[in-house]
């Protein structure tokens, strides 16, 4: 099933979609663990530049999965994931920013944002100027010098997901990073991840329980169902970036969100 904006023709966004150049697919990925359980069963999807796709769906439907195949931490049962352009998750092209911010307590901001170019053999004099770009990327310039324990919720994943930027991926992965934090400091945060997606020009794949999460802050919302995890629909949003608050407020919001919510509970009935 898909669905979007209605109409014949395509809508500019929709068009703009379609006009970009791939990045990566997926293609009817399986993974089984233990022999027995099917967390994923026969996905695809086509992922391009500048997209932002979310991955949405119940506890159990292989969202977090998807993930981890994505970023070469797991292997499909069957299927494969091609990158295109010669690209690879173990090139930097790929950025992972996890549910929680995972930040080493004994290391300042700079040093937590330093750790993928030091696993790659830099050191942190030379990536300096790649560090202040990230941090201030995420609004955290002047907090170099601090540790996680001075920072707030919103503050220590703004970290991860400089940390996420730094090595400048192509596409950035992002497994319910606004799930814990309070609805003001996660609508902030959607906010600015939209104006760092737009000043980066970057992929993002997005997991999220949140219908309005996923209506906001995407073009393709991925609709998954449990036992066995698997793809039920693809909900195009076609609107308009930047988004605003206006937005939010909108009738067209408020349509995409009782679409997504329609099928969200088809997959948790199926």
């Amino acid at each position: 099933m898909q669905t979007g904006g209605g109409g014949d023709a395509p809508s500019a966004a929709a068009a703009a979609r379609l006009a970009r150049a791939p990045v990566l697919a997926i293609e009817n990925v399986s993974k089984v663990f233990g022999g027995e359980v099917t967390a994923l069963k026969g996905m695809s999807l086509k992922v391009a530049q500048g997209d932002f796709i979310s991955l949405l769906g119940p506890s159990g439907c292989g969202k977090s999965t998807a993930l981890k195949l994505i970023s070469g931490l797991s292997q499909p049962t069957s299927g494969r994931i091609a990158w295109q352009g010669g690209a690879s998750a173990e090139d930097g092209a790929l950025g992972v920013v996890f549910q929680e911010p995972t930040l080493m307590p004994w290391a300042t901001v700079a040093k937590n944002v330093w750790l993928p170019l030091r696993l790659k053999g830099r050191s942190f004099r030379a990536c300096r100027a790649d560090i202040a770009e990230a941090l201030d990327t995420v609004g955290l310039t002047g907090f170099e010098n601090a540790y996680p324990r001075e920072l707030s919720g919103g503050m220590k994943m703004r970290v991860s997901i400089a940390r996420a930027l730094v090595t400048h991926p192509r596409v950035i992965l992002m497994d319910e990073p606004f799930a814990a934090l309070d609805e003001i400091t996660r609508f902030k945060l959607n906010n600015d991840l939209l104006a760092m997606r737009a000043k980066l020009d970057c992929t993002v794949i997005f997991v999220t329980h949140s219908v309005f999460e996923s209506v906001f802050l995407s073009d393709r919302i991925v609709v998954m169902a449990a036992r066995p995890g698997r793809v039920i629909a693809e909900i195009n949003v076609d609107e308009p970036y930047p988004r605003s608050e206006d937005f939010r407020t909108s009738a067209d919001y408020v349509a995409h969100c009782r679409a997504t919510s329609a099928a969200l509970h088809s997959a948790m009935e199926g």
